[in-house]
Parts: structure tokens; sequence; C-alpha cells
């Protein structure tokens, strides 16, 4: 029988989102400041699919055309949807708005439906549309940050450092889009596959990891397919600003996946900056706090 990866600590990312699905089975209500403008439910992609729709978030009035940051949902790739991280980030998500940001949340599909590339085909293609669209939600279209939370933080971090790389695969028709990320804000988000899945045991049968469903295949059996999937295969120097936040005691991502990032992104001149939180876990109201919003939003200032 072929050996699987057991509950490790790449498998505890699926049981910790799923307590964040379950505390946030309804939309944000409540969360954003009074009179923001809401757009919901619009179909990215020109298709009925439920996981190929964004919402877009406006500051009330807004009559120029503002920074957009761009929410990418965690979940372990397979569960949680658009409004998944907003309810233990609810100051963070109040200072976008209330600082003259443009906000859209994307749903993509999950890895039990879909198998890489298929979330980040998603996340292009759902960029794309707001910069097609861009004039008609106030949103400049040449001022996009991306912002994700574990696997939404991966891809993040992958679409932005794969933009100026033109990987076919990576979009749904195989064209690259036009838009450029100009800076990435990861939180917790695994930057190396291979590497996670090389520090796992392997002594146990028939569980399957967060990575290997989202590879159709095991790391170490596809060790082409974990590099494709990995951001950090894709740093050079023309790669945009990195903001990374971990927890310390993250048990589900190793911390050395963000320095490691931090580290490569150094080596090739990208300008970022790691945050790594003292005693955090995976995730939580730990990281919704002024020592990191502070940084930042000085971060967006100087970048975006």
């Amino acid at each position: 029988m072929k050996k699987r990866l057991p509950l490790t600590s790449v498998f505890i990312l699926c049981c910790s989102f799923l307590q964040i699905a379950q505390a946030q089975k309804s939309p944000v209500q409540g969360i954003f400041p009074a009179n923001t403008v809401t757009y919901s439910n619009i179909a990215y992609a020109g298709d009925t699919l439920q996981k190929h729709l964004l919402d877009i978030y406006l500051p009330a009035n807004t009559t120029s055309n503002l920074p957009l940051i761009v929410w990418i949902h965690g979940g372990a790739w397979m569960m949680n949807d658009k409004y998944a991280d907003m309810g233990y980030m609810t100051n963070t998500v109040k200072a976008f708005i209330d600082s003259g940001y443009a906000l859209a949340s994307i749903d993509y599909r999950f890895s039990t439906s879909a198998v890489f590339p298929a979330q980040i085909q998603d996340c292009n293609q759902a960029i794309d549309y707001l910069y097609q669209h861009a004039a008609n939600y106030h949103i400049d279209k040449n001022r996009i940050a991306l912002i994700g939370f574990s696997a939404g933080g991966h891809l993040a971090s992958l679409l932005g450092l794969s933009n100026n790389n033109a990987v076919a695969n990576f979009y749904a028709n195989g064209n690259k889009p036009k838009f450029t990320i100009k800076a990435v804000l990861d939180f917790y988000g695994p930057s190396h596959l291979l590497m996670m899945a090389a520090n796992a045991d392997t002594t146990e049968d028939n569980i399957l990891s967060p990575i290997e469903i989202l590879l159709g295949a095991s790391p170490i059996s596809r060790p082409d397919l974990a590099q494709q999937a990995s951001p950090v295969n894709y740093i050079d120097k023309k790669d945009p600003p990195f903001f990374i936040v971990q927890g310390e005691k993250d048990l589900s991502v190793p911390n050395t996946q963000s320095k490691l990032l931090s580290a490569w992104l150094g080596l090739q001149a990208v300008p970022n900056q790691l945050i790594i939180v003292p005693n955090a876990p995976h995730y939580g109201t730990m990281f919704d706090v002024p020592s990191i919003r502070q940084p930042l939003f000085a971060f967006l200032r100087q970048h975006l």
C-alpha cells in the first residue's frame, strides 16, 4: 500500500481552518465601517460556479479611483469562502476602508474538486476581472496589492511572484493578463511545498495531506509539481515588495517557510519585511494588533 502523509503539522492546516469555516458561515456583517459600499457575488469568470464569485467593498462617498487590496482566504485550499479570516482581522479590515483602500475578496475552486493549478488560475482570473472593470468600481487598476492567509497567503505569494514569469498554465485561457501586482501581504503562507512535505513523517498509511490533495500527487513522488506550486521557485529581481507575517508557535506552517521566503527575496534585493509574532499560533486575533497593523499600513503607503 502506498504510504500517505499522516496527521502532522502540514495536515493541521486543514483542521485549523475548519474552525474558522464553522465560525464564518454567514457574510461578514458588522465588520465594515458604516455606509461601506458593497458589491456582492460578482461572477468574475462569466460562469455560474459558486467558487467563481468575488465581493468589492468601497469607502462611502467614493468619487476617485482607489488603490485595491485583494483578499485571498485560507482553508488548506479545500474549505472556507471569501468571508473567511475577516472574523479575526476585524480592525485590519476596517482600517483598509477607513484608510481609503478598495477591498475585494475572492473565492476560488477547492482542491477537492479541481487540483492545482486551478486555484491560481482562478485568482489570476478574478484579478484580471477587477483590472478590466476597474473604472466601474472606482479602482485604480495600476495600484493592486494582494493579502492572503495560510493557503491564501501561498496563493497571494505565488501570484505576486509568478506575475512577471508568464506561466501559461497559471491562466485560465493560457494568456497572461495585463495587470501587475504592486505589493504582497503574506500571512503565514507556505512558500516551499517540497520542504514542507520532506519535513513530515511518512510512517502512517491512508491519510492525505492538504498538499497532496492540492497537487493530486505526493510531493515526494512528484517534486516537479511541488516546485511548480512553490512561490520561492519564481523569485527574481523584478518581483513586488513583500510584507510577511507568521506566528512563532505555528504548528500548521513552520515559521521557517516565511523566513526562507524572506531570505530568498533578500538575495534578489526584493524589498521585504518579516514579522514573527512571539508565541502566536497559526491564525487568530494576535495578528490583528497595532504592532502589525501600523507597519503594514506604512508598508502600503510606501509601495502602493
